[in-house]
């Protein structure tokens, strides 16, 4: 192990990275992860800006942890479709269901959502087992449309759409829409689809609050070339193809990979995971017959 510094060889990588790589969640969270002294690298607790080599052994809450190259970790994506109501974290502890929940199992590797969505909006979110992609399409570096399809309360004019496409500034900096269309409506409330091309927490609605235009409902519909469409209803997953899982890649400038086949046990597993945890119907009270 060592720390980050001009001299650090370069067969040595920054210790978020390859957690994160590991499948054990995102860069983000795997940075809370060693700031709280959840890893050890050698037996010495980690430390942010800790890089690791091949031959460093590496625990996360004590488990070890399998260093693997990046070319070995097997690269799948999921397509969810978000119902509102839901939250994009692993464990909520009012016990409110989390997008998580659903989820097929997994052996040896964790789910990493690429970006979040807030309770109140529903739509299309994308998990992988691979953090470095994960980690590449939600850098604002990587510049991935996300599009949105918004139903917005009130009169919305020429120059509200113009201000927030010219950009705007927001409390935590400058924010715009790349593309505004409007998708009709009816009374007060008007449908537009909006593009944005980065994922900070509540951007698309408080873009059209800096307007004093109230958004009534938001649902993703986009993720770079990755469309919401009739495979996933509301609360159900399906896996990506091939040629989607390779367009994400390159995306992120990416070499693309196989997408590891199913095994049959993984296959039983996932086909009873698809099938669980249907909402619970309420349960009708039985018809009171007339007397006779």
């Amino acid at each position: 192990m060592s720390q980050s510094n001009n001299t650090t060889p370069p067969t040595s990588e920054k210790l978020q990275k390859v957690l994160a790589r590991a499948g054990l969640g995102s860069r983000r969270e795997m940075e809370t992860a060693i700031s709280a002294g959840r890893v050890k690298v050698n037996n010495q607790v980690a430390k942010l800006g800790d890089r690791v080599e091949a031959r460093d052994k590496v625990s996360f809450d004590d488990r070890p942890v399998t260093l693997r190259p990046e070319e070995e970790v097997p690269r799948r994506v999921i397509m969810y479709n978000k119902p509102e109501g839901e939250l994009c974290t692993r464990k909520d502890p009012e016990g409110r269901r989390t997008v998580f929940d659903r989820l097929p199992r997994l052996k040896g590797e964790r789910w990493i959502a690429i970006g979040r969505l807030d309770i109140n909006t529903s739509g299309l979110l994308l998990f992988t087992t691979d953090g470095e992609l994960a980690n590449r399409l939600m850098h604002p570096s990587t510049q991935v449309e996300r599009e949105y399809a918004v139903r917005v309360m009130g009169e919305v004019k020429r120059e509200h759409i113009l201000a927030m496409v010219d950009g705007v500034m927001l409390e935590d900096g400058p924010a715009r829409f790349t593309d505004v269309q409007e998708f009709g409506g009816e009374g007060i409330n008007t449908w537009f689809h909006v593009v944005i091309l980065e994922g900070r927490n509540r951007e698309v609605r408080r873009l059209w609050e800096s307007q004093a235009l109230t958004v009534s409902r938001l649902k993703r519909v986009r993720y770079g070339n990755i469309f919401l469409d009739k495979r996933a209803k509301a609360g159900e997953w399906v896996e990506l193809t091939q040629d989607e899982v390779d367009d994400l890649a390159t995306l992120a400038n990416l070499e693309t990979r196989q997408v590891p086949a199913l095994t049959p046990d993984e296959k039983n597993r996932w086909n009873r995971d698809k099938h669980k945890r249907k909402p619970v119907q309420a349960m009708r009270k039985p018809k009171s017959r007339a007397p006779r």
